[in-house]
């Protein structure tokens, strides 16, 4: 008489066997490459937070780039950083800025990789914040004018995708219409739709320069505690004309993913931010965890939990194990 249970295992007997029933796959195309860009020459400096991530000068993206392009990565996102900050971040919409300079050198060199701008105002102002501020309080409706302006210059400067990251209400549309007056109604916009208030973020302060240098960002971005709140942040840019939508950081929040590819037919993007990076670096290079498995197991989770692509400071090491497998 047999033994009636099922034998799960049947389908786990070798790694062909398991290849043959996998369910989900991480691609090189799944990846986006954030990188830093500073003012000056000759520059390329780690940033001690995140060990081997660099903050590049100019003269340097190019051969980041030629890397970038031969491991099969498809897009990157770039993050400027100027010598030069004021209360209204002007440095962010001026058509000579070091995101515009650094959009336009990617764009005549390499035409055929994707380039997100990042579009915020918090490393080019002088209090940190990602909007216009007054009496101490961040101001919602001010500070679109300014985002949408940024958004028009990344645009003109050759971005191929506009990326607002700063949680004011009505952004997306602001920028829309932004974009859509200029010219620009081809440009899409991949909205940092869900961006919860998180302590995720503390190395990435350290390679923008981008802390606020009072208060907190908790009256524009979300509380982690909150789950439904996020559905109606998506929702409303959704609305307003966004074409993706982003969910940061990742790792605490893949329930939050899942609930918004469930909800929306558009690409899901997670930002497997700053802190998520550290942590498995700073526990790799102590020998804690194995790096490689450690890394490809939270992004295939990322992917599982509904993601269609990651940005991720991982990036170029996981293209490269991929070519390795």
């Amino acid at each position: 008489m047999g033994n009636y249970f099922n034998r799960h295992r049947r389908l786990r007997t070798n790694a062909s066997m398991r290849a043959l029933v996998r369910e989900t796959y991480l691609h090189a195309e799944d990846l986006i490459y954030p990188f830093f860009v500073v003012e000056g020459e000759n520059k390329k400096e780690e940033i001690a937070s995140m060990p081997g991530v660099y903050q590049l000068s100019l003269d340097n993206v190019h051969k980041e780039m030629e890397e970038v392009v031969g491991l099969g990565i498809k897009s990157v996102i770039v993050f400027g950083v100027p010598n030069e900050k004021d209360e209204k971040g002007s440095q962010a919409y001026c058509d000579t800025g070091i995101t515009q300079r650094t959009i336009s050198q990617i764009k005549e060199s390499f035409p055929e990789l994707v380039v997100i701008a990042d579009t915020c105002l918090c490393q080019y102002t002088n209090h940190g914040h990602c909007g216009v501020v007054e009496n101490g309080q961040v101001l919602n409706d001010e500070s679109l004018e300014l985002l949408a302006r940024t958004a028009v210059s990344q645009a003109k400067a050759g971005a191929d995708i506009i990326a607002p990251s700063n949680m004011m209400d009505g952004f997306v549309s602001a920028i829309r219409h932004g974009l859509d007056e200029a010219g620009f109604i081809d440009v899409p916009i991949m909205s940092y739709a869900v961006k919860y208030a998180s302590a995720y973020y503390g190395p990435f302060r350290d390679a923008a320069h981008s802390s606020p240098q009072f208060g907190d960002r908790k009256t524009y971005q979300m509380d982690p505690a909150n789950r439904e709140e996020a559905l109606r942040e998506a929702q409303s840019d959704l609305e307003e004309g966004a074409d993706f939508l982003i969910v940061k950081p990742a790792l605490a929040y893949l329930d939050i993913i899942r609930d918004v590819k469930n909800n929306f037919n558009v690409p899901i993007v997670a930002y497997n931010v700053s802190g998520e990076y550290s942590m498995i670096k700073a526990a790799a290079q102590n020998g804690w965890v194995d790096e490689k498995a450690i890394v490809m197991e939270t992004l295939i989770g990322m992917k599982r939990a509904g993601v269609d692509l990651i940005l991720t400071y991982h990036a170029k090491d996981v293209a490269r194990w991929l070519k390795e497998d």
